[in-house]
């Protein structure tokens, strides 16, 4: 074989992706929430989503068991934590789900909401402890995933990433939720000469977009969020070879002094492989509102218009899909 013909490996086409099939589940998810855009009911824009996703998912061929879902059996009809979803059959999977990331982006029209599913060996996806609500994050691509270190000052790990990447640190571009809890990291990338993305909600895409060697509008995704979504983002930069860093983050100091109680250890760093261990990972998100990262659903009388990205952790392979959803056959399209 030439040293040519060594740069291409064949497709191992005869393997099973599920990825594939669960693109059809954030493509309904989407479809269903997508009419909610604008309408300010954040409400109504979740039960839609959940309610087409819980019907879609039930199509997969998979055992899956939801451990990144809607909220414990008590809290949540459907998508619940612990539920088992798919149609039963091999492979058994863990299966994270955000029916809408960004309910209140979709519920004002703004951009960036995504409909998000995961899935890894059974077992292989971190259940936070209960009442574990947020943590504090850094995620980066994957030449930077081995300079990080989320117990360093912010100016260190910007420094550390622009040596990195061959560059200065006003070269960089930040992605940090626009929270008060933030001004004091605000302040301290500002101090050090980054760039800041400000983002009112959606830090999965920031994390997936900060992963991304094709895309250089975000450098480094850092902040506080939540916990699920954690999970959710380390599914995908899984995919992509990305580094995600991760601590428990009490929101006062009853609820650190009652982790504490609990025996939840506040100093410990979980990484990518401590929130999803498994090495089998999919992940799959459509847009519902445009994005960067994503177009959202667009709606016309024949039809719609959807778009998608699906990733696999095993081939490393991204695949962005764009598909015409139609109503009624025989319609012209616009």
């Amino acid at each position: 074989m030439s040293a040519e013909e060594a740069r291409f490996e064949p497709s191992r086409t005869i393997e099973r992706n599920l990825g594939m099939e669960l693109i059809r589940v954030t493509e309904a998810a989407a479809l269903s929430a997508g009419r909610w855009m604008g309408k300010g009911n954040k409400e109504m824009v979740d039960q839609a989503a959940v309610d087409a996703m819980r019907h879609a998912v039930d199509g997969v061929d998979m055992h899956g068991v939801v451990v990144i879902g809607e909220g414990e059996k008590d809290e949540a009809p459907m998508l619940y934590i612990g539920e088992e979803i798919g149609n039963g059959n091999k492979p058994d999977v863990d299966v994270a789900v955000d029916p809408v990331d960004g309910t209140r982006l979709l519920a004002l029209g703004l951009p960036g909401a995504l409909a998000v599913v995961a899935t890894a060996e059974r077992g292989s996806m971190y259940s936070a402890p209960p009442g574990v609500y947020y943590m504090e994050k850094i995620a980066v691509g994957p030449a930077m995933k081995h300079v990080i270190d989320i117990n360093a000052p912010v100016t260190v790990n910007l420094d550390r990433i622009a040596r990195t990447r061959q560059s200065h640190i006003d070269d960089l571009t930040v992605a940090i939720l626009d929270r008060p809890r933030h001004q004091d990291m605000i302040r301290q990338i500002r101090e050090a000469g980054a760039r800041i993305r400000l983002i009112t909600d959606g830090d999965v895409a920031a994390a997936i977009q900060a992963a991304m060697e094709d895309y250089r509008g975000i450098d480094v995704m850092m902040g506080v969020g939540g916990a699920p979504e954690a999970v959710l983002a380390a599914a995908a930069l899984k995919c992509l070879g990305g580094e995600i860093q991760c601590k428990i983050w009490p929101r006062t100091e009853e609820e650190r002094e009652r982790f504490k109680a609990d025996g939840i250890d506040l100093n410990k760093v979980y990484r990518t492989d401590d929130l999803v261990s498994g090495h089998d990972v999919s992940f799959a998100a459509t847009g519902i509102t445009t994005g960067e990262l994503l177009d959202g659903v667009q709606y016309f009388g024949w039809g719609a218009r959807t778009s998608s990205i699906m990733m696999r952790a095993h081939s490393g392979t991204v695949r962005y899909i764009q598909a015409r959803h139609k109503w009624r056959k025989g319609v012209v399209q616009e």
